[in-house]
């Protein structure tokens, strides 16, 4: 969870005080594997006072990454990793108040899941996914061809808002891309572009 806390710190403070003059916003994690993220991204959204105004779209293919997701359970044993990652992406509060640890697992609070839908969705093969002002897509692009990861690209830039905000994994770039034209760097070290007007 908060992997590259950077990415999450740079989120909270630049990004969503955008967001927040929307009166609802959609955003999608696509290539949500087994959740981690999109548990992240609910967690930081409402501390920044989005709650009730948001709605995440968590997609992936792999169904028995989707079940895991939408339990929103994971081993303790991984926690303390993630309560350091969440402590330096800006964390108001601590990891463990948004989960119940028993055994040798934790359980993700059901509020987080509230605002949250999961769905099959083939990056390859399936279309746009409503219109979002915020779409993150990290590391998912590195295991695509070339041509693949335009055809992605192309995808997810049909499904912002304009001036949406698109998030790739650190390794990642738009560069030499049929969309690169249509966006605007942001942050370069988080790899988050906006869509041009």
């Amino acid at each position: 969870m908060f992997r590259d806390p950077q990415v999450f710190r740079f989120l909270r403070e630049k990004v969503l005080p955008m967001l927040a003059t929307y009166p609802h916003v959609r955003i999608w994690q696509a290539g949500c594997a087994t959740g981690k993220e999109v548990y992240s991204l609910a967690i930081l959204l409402h501390e920044e006072g989005l709650a009730g105004r948001f709605r995440i779209y968590a997609t992936d293919m792999n169904d028995a990454a989707l079940e895991t997701a939408r339990q929103g359970i994971y081993p303790v044993s991984e926690m303390r990793e993630y309560a350091e990652n969440y402590l330096k992406s800006g964390g108001r509060a601590t990891l463990s108040d948004y989960y119940h640890a028993r055994y040798e697992s934790v359980i993700f609070d059901g509020k987080l899941r509230e605002s949250v839908l999961f769905a099959n969705h083939n990056l390859v093969t399936d279309g746009p996914f409503n219109e979002m002002h915020l779409i993150l897509c990290r590391n998912v692009l590195i295991y695509f061809s070339r041509p693949l990861q335009d055809r992605v690209l192309g995808l997810l830039h049909a499904s912002l808002v304009p001036r949406g905000f698109l998030c790739l994994g650190t390794k990642e770039s738009l560069r030499f891309s049929s969309v690169v034209e249509h966006f605007e760097m942001v942050d370069s070290r988080t790899k988050i572009f906006r869509l041009r007007p």
